[in-house]
């Protein structure tokens, strides 16, 4: 293995450095691919004893692909113009719970059936990623969901013949 001193690092920004702002100006806001850019060399640079020296490049861009990926969850800030004149406390989550015949009807149900009503409703979680958080199938999930919601049926009609 070469030795991983700032003349190897110096010849891999030489040889990738185009490449990896290519990769990201096709995938990125404009403002960001020079950071991004940056930040993949940083991380190349802390990781250097990890970079394999017959795949420099396919390394390169699999970081990238973390490090926009981490980009991307992080979000904007709202412009201030953009914000609403009045602050709206009431969170639908919060006043759907704070409901006593609601949190009646959900304590009735089964935890697992609380948790994908819940999923479902407010994370807004459906098919292939209510599968994935539950560990099942596609068709799994699917028919949980349309259990727990018949299930949920049922303790409404039972409470409103109470």
């Amino acid at each position: 293995m070469a030795a991983r001193d700032d003349a190897w690092f110096e010849s891999l920004f030489r040889a990738h450095a185009t490449a990896l702002y290519r990769y990201f100006a096709r995938r990125a806001p404009r403002d960001d691919v020079e950071d991004l850019t940056a930040e993949v060399l940083a991380v190349a640079w802390r990781r250097r004893d990890d970079v394999p020296d017959d795949a420099v490049l396919p390394w390169l861009y699999r970081t990238a692909g973390f490090v926009l990926a981490n980009h991307r969850r992080k979000g904007r800030p709202v412009p201030v113009g953009d914000a609403p004149d009045e602050v709206d406390d009431a969170d639908p989550a919060e006043l759907t719970v704070a409901d006593d015949e609601v949190r009646a009807v959900l304590a009735v149900l089964s935890p697992r059936d609380r948790r994908i009503l819940l999923l479902n409703a407010w994370e807004g979680l459906t098919g292939d990623a209510l599968a994935d958080v539950l560990g099942v199938s596609r068709g799994g999930a699917d028919a949980a969901l349309s259990r727990a919601r018949s299930r949920l049926r049922e303790a409404w009609a039972e409470r409103l013949t109470a």
